[in-house]
C-alpha cells in the first residue's frame, strides 16, 4: 500500500530544484515506485491511497488498486483506512506500507525487505538519513499502526514495531525530499518516468 499526496501539495521542498514541474516530479516518483512494487514477486497486490484524480488514473492504468473515500486529516488516517481496506478483501495477508517516492526502488531489494518482515509482528525499515521510515508491515491478524511523518523511526520504534537490518537495500531505503535526495537517487539509478522529468530539469 502507497499513500500518494494530492499532486499541487506533493514534495514542497523540491519546489527550488523542480519549479513548476514539481506535481509532475512528484508523479513520476510515484508511477516508478508502483511499478518496481508490482514487478516484486513478494507482493500480491498493490493498493494505492490518494485524493489525487491524475494520479489515480496514471497508476490505475498501470495495476494498482485505488483505495478511494479517504477521511481526511493527513497521512497516518489515509493509511489507517486503506489498511482497513485491505483487511477486508484479503483478511490473511500481510500488509505493507510503502513511501510513494522511491524511484530508484529494485523489485529484488523490497523481496529482501518483505521476507525479512517477521510473521510475529510489526517491522519497519528506515530511511536513507535514518530518521524516517520508508516501509511498515506486519502480519495477518496485527494492527499496522502507522506513525508516518518526521522522525517516524523513533516513533516507530517506540510503539513496538521491529527495526528491519538489513544493510544493502539502498534502493528501499532512498525516498526522495530534496534536489540532493534526487541525485543520489539518480545515481542508484531511477525509473524511467523519473529519469525522464530528471532529465527535462537540467
Amino acid at each position: 500500500m502507497l499513500p500518494v499526496k494530492p499532486l499541487a501539495l506533493a514534495k514542497s521542498r523540491l519546489g527550488p530544484f523542480a519549479g513548476a514541474r514539481r506535481p509532475e516530479l512528484a508523479l513520476a516518483f510515484a508511477l516508478d515506485t508502483v511499478t518496481a512494487a508490482l514487478a516484486c514477486r513478494s507482493v500480491g497486490r498493490v493498493l494505492v491511497v490518494t485524493q489525487d484524480a491524475i494520479a489515480a488514473a496514471e497508476l490505475t492504468r498501470l495495476g494498482a488498486v485505488v483505495v478511494d473515500g479517504e477521511p481526511g486529516g493527513g497521512l497516518n488516517p489515509a493509511l489507517a483506512h486503506g489498511a482497513e481496506y485491505a483487511r477486508r478483501i484479503a483478511p490473511g495477508a500481510p500488509l505493507a506500507v510503502l513511501s510513494a517516492d522511491l524511484p530508484a526502488l529494485r523489485p529484488a531489494e523490497l523481496a529482501r525487505v518483505l521476507r525479512a518482515v517477521p510473521a510475529t509482528g510489526r517491522a519497519f525499515l528506515a530511511d536513507t538519513p535514518g530518521i524516517g521510515t520508508t516501509l511498515l508491515a506486519c502480519p495477518p491478524g496485527h494492527r499496522l499502526g502507522p506513525a508516518f511523518g518526521g522522525a517516524s523511526r523513533a516513533r516507530h520504534a517506540a510503539g513496538g514495531a521491529q527495526e528491519i537490518g538489513l544493510p544493502d537495500v539502498p534502493s528501499v531505503r532512498r525516498d526522495v525530499d530534496t534536489g540532493a535526495d534526487l541525485t543520489e537517487a539518480l545515481a542508484l539509478g531511477v525509473g524511467p518516468h523519473t529519469a525522464a522529468v530528471a532529465a527535462a530539469l537540467v
